[in-house]
């Protein structure tokens, strides 16, 4: 007759009985997902958000700032890049419930990138117009003859034949236009920053009516998703 292993034999996996028993000792114990992912009201996902629109960020301002300065063409890009970095918040953070956190993670990543862009915008087209020293190609009129800086940008719409709608909106030397410019990029700075939270704002706003999935991390129960509301 064969007998069963000994217990003092078999090892830490054989009960008195012979039966393979799990080795408490290679138990790995999960925390639930929302705990990883939460903060006390920012979620990880949305910082991480952040950082991204950071990036995204810096390519526009660079594209447009340095390739085509064009302000109005970042500020189209505003909020379109708010709506998009809105939506990554809450979509890495898995995010569905409840609503004011969907709004909290999405305004922190549209106003971070919104501060970004306008950071990044607004030095970029500082430095260029105080750099400026009036070169123009030959075919274009050759070499400006002016003080480096806004005198030199000034001069170059005067030589455009600008000069008559720029005394039209005051502009008449080149004190008046550096208080526009001025004005103007730091007024635009501040649009930029709002259009894109506003456009974070739209995103959260379109992920609040949508229905949440049966397994949402942050959707335990319908109870909770009634409490939610």
């Amino acid at each position: 007759m064969t007998e069963g292993p000994r217990t003092d034999e078999a090892g830490p996996n054989v009960d008195p009985a012979g039966a393979p028993v799990e080795d408490a000792g290679f138990v790995e114990e999960t925390a639930p997902p929302a705990a990883s992912r939460s903060g006390r009201v920012l979620d990880r996902g949305a910082i991480f958000a952040g950082w991204v629109g950071l990036g995204m960020a810096v390519v526009i301002a660079m594209s447009f700032g340095l390739i085509i300065t064009v302000q109005v063409l970042v500020l189209m890009a505003a909020p379109i890049a708010g709506m998009l970095i809105g939506y990554y918040a809450n979509q890495r953070s898995e995010r569905f419930r409840p609503r004011w956190r969907l709004f909290v993670n999405a305004g922190y990543a549209g106003l971070v990138t919104g501060i970004g862009l306008a950071l990044m915008y607004v030095p970029l087209r500082l430095l260029f117009a105080y750099a400026d020293f009036g070169f123009r190609p030959e075919p274009m009129g050759g070499q400006l003859a002016c003080e480096t800086g806004l005198a030199c940008t000034y001069a170059r719409h005067i030589a455009l034949g600008n000069r008559e709608a720029l005394e039209a909106v005051g502009i008449t030397d080149v004190a008046s236009f550096e208080a526009s410019f001025l004005a103007e990029l730091f007024n635009g700075a501040i649009v930029m920053i709002a259009l894109a939270l506003a456009g974070a704002l739209v995103a959260a706003a379109l992920r609040a009516v949508r229905k949440p999935p049966q397994d949402a991390p942050d959707v335990a129960a319908p109870e909770a998703v009634a409490a939610s509301r």
